[in-house]
């Protein structure tokens, strides 16, 4: 099964965005690419309140969504939008990824659960809560042969999550992203690896990457990592493009042979500051 990763500049232009995601889906799917994923906030590349207020409206977010399932209908493929901004019901908006199956149906979304509040040496402070409400639902779902386990951008730093999530027998880690450039030079890969590495899984992250409307800088650096940790394809740099690699199932019944970590994983007690008597 051969997928892909498209890395991106979304601006804030929602038609722009879309024509590029079917552009490269039109490519993916003459390359024999069955499941392509794009990254967070792929359709609209927005930060301030009114601008996302503005956008997220029933009629612009419906419109968007039909295209989207165009698009994978019209190409035969699994479309995974890494996240759009969707209302919550509460003022504020999900952080939401969106999985179109190859006849165009919608298949499973899943919302952001850990939102970015930091503060960056190097870059403006983010506070994603502001706007965002967090998720509160890990999700599996097949896709082909895969079970492919959703999660978004800083959720990557949350290695609890993934170890559910294998329990949950996926063995395909996505991770849409937009990371920071100081983020993302120190941890973007390391941490990508180590969360392949643990679950041995592929991992499939389709990043953000340049400047932005909005002022904000991106890292890029899309990646698709085997079970072993082993890059098998990098979109090098923050230049927009399509990264393909294929998948072998057997590498993943390798590498949790050789390294049975679900199965040694044993329950433990925690004692601070225990003095012995």
């Amino acid at each position: 099964m051969k997928i892909a990763a498209l890395q991106m500049c979304s601006s804030m232009q929602v038609n722009e965005n879309v024509d590029a995601i079917a552009m490269a889906a039109q490519a993916a799917a003459s390359q024999g690419v069955s499941y392509l994923q794009t990254p967070e906030m792929s359709v609209m590349f927005a930060e301030k309140r009114t601008q996302l207020d503005e956008w997220a409206t029933d009629e612009n977010i419906e419109h968007t969504l039909k295209a989207l399932a165009d698009i994978a209908r019209n190409n035969a493929l699994y479309l995974h939008i890494g996240s759009m901004a969707v209302p919550s019901g509460d003022g504020r908006l999900y952080n939401r990824a969106f999985l179109f199956s190859p006849n165009g149906e919608l298949i499973t979304t899943y919302d952001k659960i850990h939102l970015f509040d930091a503060d960056v040496e190097g870059d403006a402070p983010y506070r994603e809560s502001d706007n965002y409400r967090p998720g509160e639902e890990a999700i599996v779902t097949p896709v082909g042969d895969l079970n492919l386990g959703l999660s978004i951008c800083y959720d990557v730093r949350f290695a609890h999550l993934y170890a559910a999530l294998r329990e949950a027998e996926a063995n395909v880690m996505a991770v849409p992203a937009a990371f920071t450039v100081p983020t993302g030079e120190a941890h973007w890969h390391c941490l990508l690896r180590a969360r392949a590495i643990e679950t041995g899984s592929f991992v499939v992250a389709a990043a953000q990457g340049g400047t932005h409307e909005n002022g904000r800088h991106t890292y890029g650096h899309s990646l698709i990592i085997d079970p072993w940790g082993r890059i098998l394809a990098e979109k090098a740099g923050n230049e927009p493009g399509l990264i393909i690699a294929p998948l072998d199932l057997d590498l993943i019944k390798e590498a949790r042979m050789r390294l049975p970590t679900l199965a040694n994983r044993r329950e433990f007690s925690l004692s601070v500051n225990r003095h012995m008597s």
